[in-house]
């Protein structure tokens, strides 16, 4: 395995693969931070060269958090189809970035058999942002809870009726809202400020009131902590999904209070006690750099860290699943042009890992990032058919603190890119007279028809 390489007249070495997939990274302020990345742009080109040569084989015999080390590392081990891995194992990460760019949308799929996430992270290195938006549009992710997700031609919407206070009359009004845009197809889930049992079965119930009172074909969630969703489903609430953040590695899970077995038992109690009809149950959000902000990142770059939480992801076969790509600050991504590039990397490395892939686009006030911004990122995204984005009144979470994705951005995106909600909301939103031939009325926009 290759470590070295003279670039015009220079020499550059790296010690071992962490160190050389840090410095292909794009520039990043998390990386800087962790004291890993190329110090310059000369390193930076001299490790993609490097890790273009470098063998799918070569990846897997060296892994960066050995299984015996690291849970999540045995579950991406275990996730790899072997007969696909031995196809392709002698091709070269720049082979593998050629390919999933050539190939077809069936070919991509049956690539993406044989590969560990971080060859995956490997090839997105090498990737201009063209490039990731062209390949992950050729993976389709269709998942099923009581409505389905994905498939061409949809952009689905999660509707987030955050309150600062849990205030049910606050959180429907956001909701009823959300509703008269379109938006709200994928689920209706709350992030509540009061993490107790109580209180999270008493907004399972109030999400699951507007749903049956107007007979809405999606699902709810709401986004505490597990273990307090499990005593809430213990309890009877009526939950169609189970949420919890990931991280990529173990230790980061920790901090989480979460692992692997704890998430076996919620899957196994969501399965036996949920509400939805549809076998897709599970909801994840992720994001770069929540390891680091754990210390429990191991020497490795945030973008493979990433690339791992949907390794881990995978093996519960999440109804949804997206990453908070500016939520956490700018620490970890300084700018606009980070942010936009974390979005495009997170969307292709999660769809080629089969994924059914939403990006909350989003970032925080003192990160150097404006509206326009995430106007840019949406728009591709949208392009590299992202299955879901976030709704937030006027774009501005008044609970979390963080700009986002408003209700009419959302509904701007379908009509700009001629795509729709999904099949089963679009009916219903059909027949309550928010949208004519998938597209919105002039009674959209009007919260008081649904209160």
């Amino acid at each position: 395995m290759k470590l070295t390489i003279s670039l015009q007249g220079e020499s550059y070495g790296f010690r071992d693969l962490k160190q050389l997939f840090a410095a292909a990274n794009e520039e990043r302020s998390g990386d800087i931070l962790a004291g890993l990345g190329a110090e310059h742009a000369k390193e930076r080109i001299a490790a993609k060269l490097l890790l273009a040569d470098l063998t799918l084989a070569d990846i897997r015999s060296h892994p960066m958090l050995p299984p015996e080390e690291d849970e999540i590392s045995r579950v991406i081990e275990e996730g790899v189809d072997e007969q696909g891995y031995q196809r392709i194992r002698h091709w070269t990460v720049g082979d593998l970035r050629d390919q999933l760019l050539s190939q077809d949308a069936a070919g991509v799929q049956d690539i993406s058999k044989g590969l560990n996430s971080e060859m995956v992270a490997a090839a997105a290195k090498l990737m201009s942002n063209l490039d990731l938006i062209q390949a992950a549009a050729k993976c389709e992710v269709i998942t099923r809870c009581n409505t389905v997700l994905g498939g061409r031609g949809r952009l689905g919407s999660r509707a987030q009726p955050n309150h600062p206070t849990d205030d049910p009359k606050g959180m429907k009004a956001s909701i009823y809202e959300a509703l008269s845009y379109g938006v709200g197809d994928t689920v209706i889930g709350i992030n509540p400020v009061i993490d107790t049992t109580d209180n999270i079965l008493r907004l399972f119930h109030e999400t699951m009131e507007v749903i049956h009172r107007w007979n809405i074909p999606t699902q709810n969630s709401v986004l505490a902590h597990v273990t307090t969703q499990m005593r809430a489903i213990e309890k009877g609430a009526p939950a169609d999904l189970i949420f919890q953040s990931l991280a990529g590695t173990q230790s980061g899970n920790d901090s989480f209070g979460i692992n692997l077995r704890l998430l076996e038992e919620a899957d196994q109690l969501i399965q036996e006690s949920g509400t939805a009809k549809g076998e897709n149950r599970w909801y994840f959000e992720t994001g770069q750099g929540s390891e680091l902000s754990a210390g429990a990142h191991h020497g490795i770059d945030q973008v493979t860290l990433e690339s791992r939480c949907y390794g881990l992801a995978k093996r519960f076969k999440p109804f949804m699943l997206n990453t908070v790509v500016g939520f956490i600050g700018p620490e970890y991504l300084y700018d606009s042009k980070q942010v936009i590039r974390a979005g495009l990397e997170d969307h292709f490395m999660g769809k080629i890992q089969g994924l059914p892939m939403g990006v909350d686009v989003c970032y925080t006030n003192h990160m150097r990032a404006d509206q326009n911004d995430m106007d840019n990122l949406a728009v591709l995204l949208a392009a590299a058919g992202v299955n879901f984005i976030i709704g937030v009144p006027m774009a501005d979470d008044c609970m979390l603190n963080y700009q986002s994705t408003s209700f009419h951005d959302i509904a701007t995106l379908r009509e700009l890119l001629r795509l729709q909600p999904g099949a089963e909301f679009a009916a219903w939103a059909e027949s309550m007279g928010i949208l004519q031939d998938g597209r919105l009325t002039a009674l959209a926009g009007d919260p008081t028809r649904l209160m």
